[in-house]
């Protein structure tokens, strides 16, 4: 629960720092009309949503094993970053839409003063900041959904920055290419969700966490072992499985081959990066 509360209060700061982000993006899009800075609050209130989900998900996926979930509740954590994805398409299919609409029919909009791209270059700042402490975060709790929502994030100062450029022109009297740049937001969003979903899926779908060659050549590197065979090994963001078949002499006592099987176990944890080894024991 060590790990779930540290999850949770940086998530709290990070909802609190998206929450100003969202609300000034806003405030100089409606103001101005111009895409490329609605998208980008769209990203960053996408942000909100994702974090006041990440912290209601968070505190059951650091659960410990029960009757009904003997692996632990680990895989709610990825389920989480797939509820990014989605409404990262949302976000995505709206914003070219509208780029589109822009580029065939034009837009009103109204020229954007000075202070108006200052605000916005001052959310850059934030994001940066938002970006760097939660993948810091992320990598000393190893935590995917951190790690997930910081690429998020990290989209965002691009789209900001795509944002200013077109506040930029508006103010110089070229509005046409923010539908333009509004299609490219939308594409950095398609971009950062199909990177999440490289993340995310080969947890869902119990992808090896280690070549079986690699656990096969660490076990047999062991005196006594006969044989290996059923390997299998897979892994959650919080934690690494592997289960080994392990061929013994039959005339070993079963004092010897529960303490050789203590060394697999021991070995292929220490090649896992830590985790929960099986081993089954058989007579060669």
């Amino acid at each position: 629960m060590a790990v779930s509360s540290s999850v949770r209060r940086t998530l709290i700061v990070v909802l609190a720092l998206n929450a100003l982000v969202t609300l000034v993006k806003l405030a100089v899009g409606i103001h101005t009309g111009v895409l490329t800075v609605v998208g980008a609050a769209l990203e960053s209130g996408l942000d909100l949503l994702n974090n006041a989900i990440a912290l209601t998900v968070v505190g059951i996926a650091h659960r410990g094993p029960d009757e009904e979930h003997p692996y632990g509740h680990a895989k709610f954590e990825t389920l989480g970053t797939l509820a990014v994805v989605g409404f990262l398409s949302i976000s995505c299919f709206e914003l070219i839409r509208q780029g589109a609409s822009a580029l065939l029919y034009g837009s009103t909009l109204h020229v954007p003063q000075v202070r108006d791209i200052a605000v916005v270059v001052a959310t850059v700042g934030i994001n940066a900041y938002v970006v760097w402490y939660e993948s810091r975060r992320g990598r000393q709790l190893n935590s995917a959904l951190l790690m997930a929502d910081a690429a998020h994030t990290r989209s965002d100062i691009l789209v900001t920055v795509i944002a200013i450029a077109s506040l930029y022109l508006a103010n110089r009297g070229i509005h046409r290419v923010d539908g333009a740049l509004a299609i490219v937001v939308g594409l950095v969003i398609a971009w950062t969700g199909y990177q999440i979903l490289r993340m995310s899926i080969p947890v869902l779908v119990d992808e090896r966490a280690l070549e079986a060659a690699q656990i096969r050549a660490v076990v047999e590197a062991i005196p006594g072992v006969l044989g290996v065979r059923d390997i299998r090994s897979r892994a959650t963001a919080a934690n690494s499985f592997a289960e080994v078949t392990i061929a013994v002499s039959g005339l070993s006592s079963v004092a010897e081959a529960h303490a050789l099987a203590d060394k697999v176990e021991a070995a292929v944890a220490r090649r896992l990066g830590g985790g929960q080894v099986t081993v089954h024991v058989e007579p060669a």
